[in-house]
């Protein structure tokens, strides 16, 4: 399974003719509007992938803030990351971040980094129009926190160290996990290949993971890590589709009350 029908971190290509927008029915073009969906964005850490113009990879990154007064947002800009260097020299960026099964895009302008004493970030102009896009592919659905679920499995540089992950969320083509910040860190592209993963009493299976993205989660709780599915039988993939159809039907009710 390809890692770009899970993480799909390119944004979509919205040329738009000179009589008309054919993205028109996806557009949200109200400053309050787009302010909702970033304010989600931001409470919940989702991670957030920026792509400058002519850049073949996107750097993967959290939203911290937004100032409605000013304008102004801010994004966590790590000294190390790959790819930050070409987001400052274009100066601007388009922006790709997941709500469950929705895909969120939005320009982000006047790009600038600014360095703190312990973190540095990335200010931006807040956008006032965005685009919602269902994904089809691969619904994520971020998981029930009540049932403390979790992935099991050895730490990849370290062996003989067993971790216990969280996870955030997961899809089809993959799921989110949570290292603490007291936890040794976890390195892009390494691969769990035996986690066991224990999502409620009755979601359990085996399959293997391999890091596509990592992203600082917001406040200093940790990184988030963007993973994708290897080695997952049958009964496990049904195991894992049973959930998904579970909680999204869970979220439909709790929406309807």
């Amino acid at each position: 399974m390809g890692t770009q029908l899970f993480l799909d971190t390119h944004p979509a290509v919205l040329d738009q003719p000179a009589d008309a927008d054919p993205w028109s029915e996806f557009k949200v073009e109200s400053a309050s509007g787009v302010l909702v969906l970033l304010r989600q964005v931001r409470d919940s850490s989702i991670p957030v992938n920026l792509t400058a113009p002519g850049a073949e990879q996107p750097l993967c990154t959290t939203l911290w803030a937004l100032d409605s007064a000013t304008g102004r947002m801010s994004f966590s800009a790590p000294d190390t990351v790959a790819g930050l260097k070409d987001l400052l020299a274009a100066g601007r960026a388009t922006g790709v971040a997941y709500l469950d099964s929705i895909k969120l895009q939005f320009d982000v302008e006047e790009l600038t980094l600014v360095k703190g004493v312990r973190a540095s970030a990335l200010m931006a102009r807040i956008p006032t129009t965005a685009y919602r896009f269902q994904r089809r592919e691969h619904f994520r659905v971020r998981t029930d926190p009540r049932q403390t679920p979790r992935g099991l499995a050895r730490h990849p540089a370290r062996p003989e160290l067993s971790i216990a992950l969280r996870v955030l969320d997961v899809s089809l083509g993959g799921c989110g996990l949570h290292v603490p910040p007291d936890a040794p860190s976890i390195r892009l592209g390494s691969m769990m290949p035996q986690v066991r993963f224990e999502l409620d009493t009755e979601a359990r299976f085996v399959a293997g993971v391999t890091v596509r993205h990592i992203a600082d989660i917001r406040g200093g709780a940790g990184v988030r890590l963007g993973c994708e599915w290897e080695h997952m039988d049958n009964a496990g993939r049904r195991t894992l589709h049973r959930y998904i159809e579970m909680m999204q039907k869970r979220r439909r009710l709790l929406s309807l009350t």
